[in-house]
């Protein structure tokens, strides 16, 4: 049986895509493990999804001073020896990285062991992580068209990102059932991300009499962000987080505020929901959010809201606007042509 290594975390857009190759992946016959950090957000979803998961050690690279900058560089180089004892252990075919700092000693000990790598990009521009794994890659997956460009000519493949197939199988009324809304309101749905949600919370909650003359609302806030003054609130409903009845919830919705995270984008463009992006700024990451709402606006799929421009009339004009505009937005996300991204990467992946 032909045998898969994926790797990458940080943040949940790390995850989510090797996720959605899973079914796919056993289906073309692959035994399928796992190499990822020993306390990120990959372990709880990839131990969740009862995928054989591996813990390495692992260390951030960054581009300013930090007192980490001088011990995390051992953590990478130990993590690079755990790596290529497992892989001397399970002898993978082929290695698949979503990024994140945890990959980086997985596919440099990928090389060392002369095992193919492909690597998914999924923001506009390179993160660290991933240029620093690109020379070691066979082929390098990317988002946008405008990536292209930054990589390799002979290893860039345009795909898109791998969407769960069980997240376009979402139904209404299930996900009204599941909020208690009702069918005869437009429903608009708030998705703070795993990470930066504060400020898009505080900047709805402030409007949200006048968003609930509008709409009913469906608010996933992050972990720990949950205000309970607001638990009672007829029309609004908030999660922490949600797991398997996300896709009714999407399926429930009219239109979708979000952050601008890569792998967030393309799910909306997939689902076609019209959406108000609101990127991480500049000054909270390195700009990549910034910079693939701007692409998705360029291309017709999303009406864009810098952070630090949201005034309370604003946001709520920008919103009102995207909804009245909506038909308009889904018509052109119907025009995308990057629909088949797990079908692509998984063909890729046999190829090398």
């Amino acid at each position: 049986m032909k045998r898969i290594i994926l790797t990458g975390g940080g943040t949940a857009g790390h995850v989510t895509p090797n996720l959605a190759l899973l079914p796919s992946l056993r289906e073309a016959g692959y035994d399928i493990r796992y190499i990822g950090s020993y306390t990120g957000i990959e372990r709880r979803l990839i131990e969740g999804a009862n995928i054989p998961y591996d813990a390495i050690s692992s260390g951030k690279l960054r581009r300013y001073f930090d007192l980490k900058n001088f011990s995390d560089p051992f953590r990478v180089i130990k993590g690079y020896a755990q790596a290529r004892t497992l892989l001397k252990q399970h002898r993978p075919d082929v290695i698949f990285s979503k990024g994140g700092f945890v990959a980086v000693p997985v596919v440099l000990a990928a090389k060392h062991c002369k095992i193919p790598v492909i690597i998914h990009e999924s923001d506009m521009t390179p993160g660290l992580a991933n240029k620093i794994c690109i020379p070691s890659a066979a082929k390098v997956c990317c988002n946008f068209p405008e990536t292209l460009k930054y990589l390799p000519e002979d290893k860039a493949v345009l795909t898109g990102s791998p969407i769960r197939a069980e997240l376009l199988q979402g139904d209404r009324l299930s996900g009204l059932s599941y909020a208690h809304l009702s069918a005869d309101r437009p429903v608009l749905m708030i998705i703070g991300g795993s990470l930066g949600a504060v400020a898009v919370n505080n900047a709805v909650r402030r409007i949200l009499p006048r968003l609930l003359k509008q709409f009913q609302i469906i608010h996933i806030c992050g972990k720990g962000n949950l205000d309970e003054t607001l638990l009672h609130t007829e029309g609004y409903v908030q999660f922490e987080y949600v797991d398997a009845p996300l896709k009714h919830l999407f399926a429930a919705a009219d239109v979708v505020i979000s952050r601008a995270g890569a792998n967030a984008i393309c799910e909306l463009l997939a689902l076609r929901k019209p959406n108000l992006l609101i990127p991480l700024s500049a000054a909270a990451s390195r700009g990549d959010q910034i910079l693939n709402a701007r692409s998705f606006a360029q291309q017709g799929y999303s009406k864009v809201l810098e952070e630090d421009a949201i005034t309370d009339d604003i946001l709520y004009n920008s919103l009102m606007e995207l909804y009245n505009n909506r038909q308009t937005y889904v018509h052109t996300m119907e025009q995308s042509q990057l629909n088949n991204a797990v079908e692509t990467i998984v063909k890729l992946i046999q190829s090398v």
